[in-house]
């Protein structure tokens, strides 16, 4: 649900292995998909990969699993479209950005569903209508469940690897440091993080960042993993290459989810009493170029 680059890479593997998918997409890429198959282009790989795709929630009628990989600003929309025709039992997996989408999530699905935390470490962009480009990674981590263990065998089987974690909280919010410190300064420089990381001035940019992050997620009662630090200095190695989602969608003229990446750590500042300038700067510059961004897209 919500077939961009990532429900884009991670459906092309699993239909790669045998499994029947549907990629519910916007309606250029499922009409190119529908037409063509999906492309997937990776550093060993340019292939066409056979998929069904369609424009409606009503797709998932009779899925067992869902990758649910919405923006963070359209979870409760896509939640709300998914509830009708989910059959009783389907779980449903969040793979996006922010830490409190599954919350979201559960509160209208209700209990018939299961719906469990995903953290996502992959770098993927769309190129175009149906072809998703992968850049690096490509790791899952889902939150302990029921029926996580055989969701997370299934799909090392695809090629995806897996793991479960008892504490996706924390896992979570490591990756909102991660984008906190790369997302917004990638959007505002419109370059990708082995550039921004090599300019003068940005490592103590970065380093502040962190501290503020850092700052609220402890006063929140979150254990951030203890490598935090070089996971935040190893993104620029990792994946040198690549333009933030946040970055992506200012190109595009789209609206981002900065209000859920560092407009989240501000507001859990103010309800903490925790001061947060550099996430609140970053947050309001970004939403000033969207603006400026979806005013020349309209005149």
């Amino acid at each position: 649900m919500g077939a961009g680059a990532v429900g884009c890479y991670f459906g092309a593997l699993l239909a790669r292995a045998g499994h029947p998918v549907r990629l519910i997409a916007r309606a250029q890429h499922a009409e190119a998909i529908n037409q063509h198959g999906l492309r997937l282009q990776t550093a060993r790989e340019d292939s066409q990969i056979a998929l069904c795709a369609s424009t409606e929630a009503a797709a998932v009628a009779d899925a067992d699993l869902v990758l649910f990989c919405v923006k963070s600003t359209d979870t409760e929309a896509a939640a709300r479209q998914l509830q009708p025709h989910l059959k009783p039992g389907a779980v449903v997996l969040t793979l996006q950005n922010g830490v409190d989408n599954a919350e979201r999530v559960q509160a209208i699905l209700g209990p018939d569903h299961p719906v469990l935390a995903t953290v996502v470490y992959v770098a993927a962009a769309m190129a175009g209508p149906g072809h998703v480009r992968h850049f690096g990674r490509g790791e899952l981590l889902i939150a302990d469940g029921e029926p996580s263990a055989e969701i997370a065998r299934q799909f090392g089987a695809a090629g995806i690897p897996t793991a479960i974690s008892g504490d996706v909280r924390g896992a979570l919010w490591g990756k909102l440091v991660i984008n906190c410190v790369y997302n917004a300064l990638s959007a505002l420089s419109q370059q990708p993080y082995g550039w921004l990381a090599a300019q003068p001035g940005v490592d103590a940019v970065m380093a502040d960042l962190l501290a503020e992050c850092e700052a609220v997620a402890r006063a929140d009662g979150v254990t951030l993993p203890a490598q935090l630090p070089a996971m935040v200095r190893g993104i620029a190695e990792s994946m040198p290459d690549q333009l933030s989602s946040t970055a992506q969608d200012l190109a595009r003229g789209k609206p981002s989810e900065i209000d859920h990446l560092n407009g989240y750590v501000v507001r859990r500042g103010q309800a903490l009493g925790i001061a947060t300038p550099v996430n609140r700067v970053l947050q309001v510059l970004v939403q000033l170029a969207q603006r400026r961004a979806a005013g020349l897209s309209a005149s």
